[in-house]
């Protein structure tokens, strides 16, 4: 029988390193969080080599003090937690008091800190051994040198990957401490180049433009909601601006990163069927909730949390993310991302400039944030449309920002930008109509209708459009059909292997709320005597057997996500498809009905329904408003 022994505290150490520290961005993590648990208000992090050669991070905290500097690279000593209940009321971002000694067991790490009352105090650890540990002239604050990462413990080398991606992973990491904490200023560099710098000033806006960019951050609208449980801030893109994963979705509880599967379901759920399918929101959204509703206490990265009803949470966020959707104008604009290194659309032109504008403002006498062209001498080029004198267009340009008071400019945004609302960084202006009332003007390859209003031309995806007005109509007809039933000549039978008859028949009420009666008909057979009116002629198989196989997909479905589903099949199967003519009535028809849809943007799976052209996009590709061709002033 082999020995039970005690471990040594240096393997104790590089065990719970294993759990920890993963990669260099676990190091960045931990020591970031440290960091701004200090109470600083500046944080700068130094990279080498992705992290293997060097990670540095230096911040103007409370420090420590010298008598306490040994104990904090001890396992399980910590600042931040006192007794057992405190355990359920973490209002920090570091509590378990692993990770100074778990990176120090398996790097060489030297620390300075001073908590600025006493002399400051330098030690150095090399692979958990400590080599020095002396008084030293350090201002207020500690700066954590960490070298030669995992030198003691190379297997753990061959699991990292290219140091491009190891950067990325500590770019994403910083970039989320720096989105839930908007009042530090946070600084990156690799290899002496800048990647990140924020203003510390408190606002979100500057921080997601700052990783995002100034583009990004224009398409995003702004949450703002509270009840007795939960306060939510941030902001979500317009539909329009989507990525295809959920590693954009950043999800903040006081303070703190986390990856709850969930809230992040949630915050999708709230677009309904805004979002096209396998395509996802840019989202920031931060909560401030009772810490005792939450236990972080779960995992050793403390990205995974346990909440106390994490259902009524998702519902909250899925409903403030509705209604502030259900509020915007979503119709694309055709030439919006095509202009905007030109400065030529309606909306972009002054509005941009005035952007950066505001950000020259907001960061005068501090570093401009990434990603925002704020340097006041930037020369700012563009051209905007103002009413036509003497029968000819008059182009607008502007050579710097003090020139956007001139007359010309202020009458332009009268004319033409009175009616916008929500500007990239908070301007509030007159509400527009959300929806205009089009007039059908022509059809292009029996697919597309071209139409107008007051506001410019329109280019509608008719198949789409159909969709979405079916889809609205559906919505409330699947599960309420018990009157309606369609009954067949010759019953559909339905054989499955046992597994999946054991799964259908445990979910028969859940198709019959949907409107589908299954009668067993044998040990795995089923059999069909009637059907909804809205199924497709000639498809009644077909649809059946989609629907059942929805649940033996996902058998967690929902009764509501269930006829979701339903509705939004039926919608598909039965809209107009490309190459079909409409006439003069059918096609205005479409428009007037697609009017008073309530959500006309989108069709079911999430794809526009139709595209706007302004008059000054016409005018523009038509060079009424003249290039002059300035584009690296966007570049």
């Amino acid at each position: 029988m082999l020995e039970i022994h005690e471990l040594s505290n240096v393997l104790s150490d590089q065990i719970s390193a294993g759990e920890v520290i993963e990669n260099p961005a676990s190091v960045v993590k931990e020591l970031v969080e440290n960091s701004i648990d200090a109470g600083s208000s500046r944080v700068d992090i130094q990279i080498e080599a992705a992290g293997l050669d060097l990670i540095k991070v230096v911040d103007n905290g409370s420090g420590i003090p010298a008598d306490q500097v040994q104990l904090a690279f001890k396992r399980f000593a910590t600042s931040k937690l006192n007794q057992q209940s405190d355990l359920f009321d973490i209002h920090t971002l570091g509590f378990r008091g692993e990770a100074l000694p778990s990176i120090a067991s398996v790097a060489d790490v030297t620390m300075k800190t001073s908590d600025g009352e006493q002399v400051g105090t330098e030690v150095h650890i090399h692979g958990g051994k400590k080599v020095t540990n002396k008084p030293a002239e350090v201002r207020r604050g500690t700066s954590v040198t960490v070298r030669e990462l995992f030198f003691n413990t190379k297997n753990r080398l061959k699991y990292l990957k290219s140091n491009a991606t190891e950067l990325s992973k500590i770019t994403e990491v910083v970039n989320r401490l720096a989105l839930g904490h908007p009042e530090v200023a946070i600084q990156l560099q690799h290899n002496g180049k800048e990647i990140l710098r924020t203003s510390g000033r408190g606002n979100m806006q500057q921080v997601i433009a700052g990783i995002y960019g100034n583009q990004a951050m224009k398409k995003m609208v702004k949450l703002n909601q509270q009840n007795d449980k939960y306060q939510i801030s941030g902001f979500t893109s317009l539909p329009e601006l989507t990525r295809a994963s959920r590693k954009y979705i950043s999800v903040i509880i006081n303070g703190r990163f986390v990856n709850d599967y969930t809230l992040n379901h949630a915050i999708v759920d709230g677009y309904g069927s805004k979002l096209m399918v396998g395509r996802y929101p840019v989202s920031v959204i931060s909560i401030e909730m009772d810490p005792t509703l939450i236990d972080v206490n779960v995992h050793p990265t403390k990205q995974e949390v346990r909440l106390l009803d994490s259902q009524d949470l998702g519902d909250f966020i899925s409903k403030s993310i509705y209604a502030v959707l259900s509020e915007q104008n979503l119709i694309p604009d055709a030439l919006d991302n095509k202009t905007l290194k030109r400065g030529l659309s309606e909306h972009n032109s002054v509005e941009v400039a005035l952007n950066f504008d505001e950000l020259d403002e907001k960061t005068d006498d501090t570093e401009p944030i990434v990603g925002a062209k704020t340097n006041n001498s930037q020369t700012l080029q563009t051209i905007s449309k103002v009413e036509p004198r003497n029968n000819e267009n008059q182009p607008i340009i502007i050579k710097n920002k003090t020139e956007l008071d001139s007359p010309a400019v202020l009458e332009f945004k009268a004319n033409y930008l009175k009616e916008r609302v929500n500007s990239a960084f908070g301007e509030e202006v007159a509400k527009p109509e959300r929806f205009p009332r089009l007039r059908f003007i022509g059809q292009v390859h029996g697919t597309y209708l071209i139409a107008e209003s007051s506001k410019g031309m329109y280019i509608i995806d008719q198949h789409a459009a159909q969709e979405r007005i079916n889809y609205e109509n559906f919505r409330t007809q699947v599960g309420e059909v018990s009157d309606s039933e369609q009954n067949l000549l010759v019953p559909i039978v339905l054989d499955y292997p046992t597994a999946d008859a054991l799964i259908i028949k445990s979910k028969l009420d859940l198709l019959a709320e949907a409107g589908l009666n299954l009668d067993s008909f044998g040990n795995n057979s089923f059999v069909v005597h009637q059907h909804p009116t809205w199924f497709e002629k000639g498809k009644e198989e077909e649809t059946i057997r989609e629907m059942i196989d929805w649940i033996l997909k996902d058998n967690k479905l929902t009764t509501a996500a269930y006829r979701e589903k339903a509705a939004i099949m039926m919608s598909c199967k039965q809209a107009i498809k490309a190459n079909h003519y409409l006439d003069q009535k059918q096609a205005q028809a479409l428009l007037d009905n697609l009017h008073h849809c309530e959500n006309p943007f989108n069709c079911p799976h999430g794809r526009p329904v139709l595209i706007h052209f302004s008059p000054v996009d016409l005018q523009t590709m038509f060079k009424r408003i003249q290039d002059p061709h300035e584009s690296d002033v966007w570049d």
